[in-house]
């Protein structure tokens, strides 16, 4: 099968691929005026692989002028200095992830979690880092493609963020939960506390979106909201 360099999700929203045809996924929006926004930038080496996601869109840097991040891991983050020099567009996070994205590493890891403080010691989790120049709060409601709404998922890390794009009820879950293999957490030794990230996942029982798209697998388009619910219920019990 053809690996597409982006995939069409809804009216102006894509998937771009940058690891595999799902492994890691950044987005882009495009507004009424041409304007583009993408969503995380994936690994240091993603940004040749989002031109060409661009491209296939028929867009091209110069179009980008937003970078938004859904935290501050190698694999959301990484490419983002790059993807900035290029484009010249601004760069948004969570205000609780700011530090770790301007100091280019990962936010601690969850000591309680067996082998925890081993990892945070071993893993390094360094990229090159970034200046955020919008800080970003729950609820916030950016002017992207007709608004997306900022919803703040901590856990994962302390300032994860999923986005709801309330023009096509498509929602970007981020890494509060992964689509690999199923609907899943995400592991545990990745994340800053994963009782929280837990906790704060069911947030998306009570939102109203048509299609679940995640930074970590392909979308769900056939029933997701009941699907995630059911997924978080059988958690919770």
């Amino acid at each position: 099968m053809t690996r597409s360099p982006a995939v069409s999700l809804a009216p102006n929203v894509w998937r771009i691929p940058t690891v595999g045809r799902s492994a890691v996924n950044s987005y882009a929006f495009v507004d009424d005026d041409g304007s583009v926004t993408l969503v995380d930038c994936g690994l240091a080496k993603a940004p040749a692989r989002i031109v060409r996601g661009l491209a296939a869109m028929g867009k091209t840097p110069a179009d980008v002028t937003r970078i938004v991040l859904t935290h501050a891991h190698p694999d959301h983050a990484g490419g983002a200095a790059e993807m900035s020099r290029r484009t010249g567009a601004p760069i948004a996070a969570h205000a609780a992830d700011v530090a770790y994205a301007e100091g280019g590493h990962n936010p601690p890891v969850d000591p309680a979690v067996t082998g925890g403080r081993f990892f945070t010691r071993m893993a390094g989790g360094r990229f090159p880092a970034v200046q955020v120049a919008q800080p970003l709060a729950d609820g916030d409601v950016l002017d992207v493609g007709g608004g997306l709404r900022v919803v703040h998922t901590p856990g994962h890390s302390p300032g994860h963020v999923s986005l709801l794009h309330e023009p096509t009820r498509l929602l970007i879950t981020g890494d509060a939960l992964f689509n690999v293999l199923g609907v899943r957490w995400a592991p545990k030794l990745l994340c800053s506390d994963y009782r929280m990230t837990r906790q704060t996942a069911h947030v998306f029982g009570e939102l109203e979106y048509d299609i679940a798209a995640f930074t970590h697998g392909p979308e769900l388009t056939d029933r997701p909201r009941e699907r995630i619910r059911a997924f978080l219920a059988r958690r919770r019990s």
